[in-house]
């Protein structure tokens, strides 16, 4: 993709009908189920942040299919893919595009080419293997849908969606996140391996003479569509400040805290965590079958939101306490709102 498409315009929607929400999401489900054996949390959770019109970081261990679910996506939706595979000699110029020197009508006059996040499913390959520096380029693309070169901004065609691949980081070779980049995925989900009998699946579907393809369900189009009805999903008050008390109790230093958080926790959530507890909950409310969102969805999306969004402070980390721990904890302490 070139700069003059990078700016191109929205592509032209169809309304739909929350009752379809949940038909049209089944059936893509339904069909990277198709090649990807299990994992139906994973899928779940990858689908939200697609249809949130926000990112996801997948962790875990090579080998537990985390680059084929992100290219089964892309060939359930009709829409461009690119793949950028992070290592520590990439550049960020090599991930957002630069402007080149071209010869045209005898003159000689510098033009953007584009790099690969020009596109509307990115997959961010071992991302933690690149440098900060390079990690970092990708903030800009993430939260405001576009990249600067040079003082000039390029637009990046919706759907928009980075989904990142990390290796635990205590593999040798890796970098961590920066904390701004980590909050600017709706989710951080953890990839876990396989049961025996979903490896033997596996092993029927690719040790055979034919590997298994997913086919076409939805277009770019509609995917928009989908995330326009997800952010317009009401929500109550009560709901609202459930999830606002969910996230404040991640900070040591606010009185919801449970004494967990305030021996463990360095910092807590941003205001982005309360956002992704009420988008992933409209989605996760959709995918239900109802178009108003209830404390139980709240809940049930609390652990992929915020996990990454706790900070440990150094007795958490030496006494082997989980950000997972600490998001239960709040969970459990935080009463929830009675409707009166």
């Amino acid at each position: 993709m070139n700069a003059s498409t990078a700016s191109g315009t929205e592509p032209t929607s169809q309304r739909l009908a929350p009752e379809a929400f949940a038909e049209r999401a089944r059936a893509i489900e339904a069909e990277v189920g198709r090649v990807i054996v299990g994992q139906r949390d994973l899928v779940r959770q990858t689908l939200t942040g697609l249809l949130a019109n926000s990112h996801v970081l997948l962790e875990g261990v090579p080998g537990l299919g985390k680059t084929m679910l992100v290219r089964t996506i892309a060939d359930v939706i009709d829409c461009s893919f690119n793949r950028i595979q992070f290592t520590p000699d990439l550049m960020p110029a090599d991930i957002t595009g630069t402007n080149i020197l071209v010869e045209e009508g005898g003159q000689r006059i510098f033009r953007f080419q584009s790099g690969p996040i020009f596109a509307n499913l990115v997959l961010a390959d071992e991302i933690n293997r690149a440098t900060p520096k390079t990690q970092s380029s990708l903030l800009e693309a993430m939260q405001e849908h576009q990249v600067t070169v040079a003082r000039n901004r390029y637009k990046l065609e919706p759907p928009f969606f980075v989904l990142a691949t990390q290796n635990p980081l205590e593999m040798e070779g890796t970098y961590p996140l920066p904390e701004a980049q980590l909050d600017r995925f709706l989710f951080k989900v953890m990839v876990p391996f396989p049961s025996e009998e979903d490896l033997v699946a596996i092993m029927d579907r690719t040790t055979g003479a034919e590997a298994p393809t997913a086919g076409k369900i939805a277009s770019a189009a509609e995917i928009v569509e989908m995330q326009r009805l997800a952010r317009a999903v009401p929500i109550a008050p009560h709901v609202t400040a459930y999830a606002v008390s969910i996230l404040a109790a991640t900070h040591p230093d606010q009185p919801r805290a449970p004494q967990i958080v305030r021996e463990y926790v360095r910092y807590g959530g941003s205001p982005r965590g309360a956002q992704a507890l009420v988008t992933a909950g409209k989605i996760y409310a959709l995918l239900d079958g109802r178009f108003n969102v209830s404390v139980d969805d709240i809940r049930a999306v609390a652990l992929p939101a915020l996990r990454h969004r706790v900070i440990l402070n150094f007795e958490g980390e030496a006494e082997g306490i989980t950000p997972e721990a600490i998001v239960r904890s709040i969970l459990d302490a935080v009463p929830a709102p009675s409707v009166e």
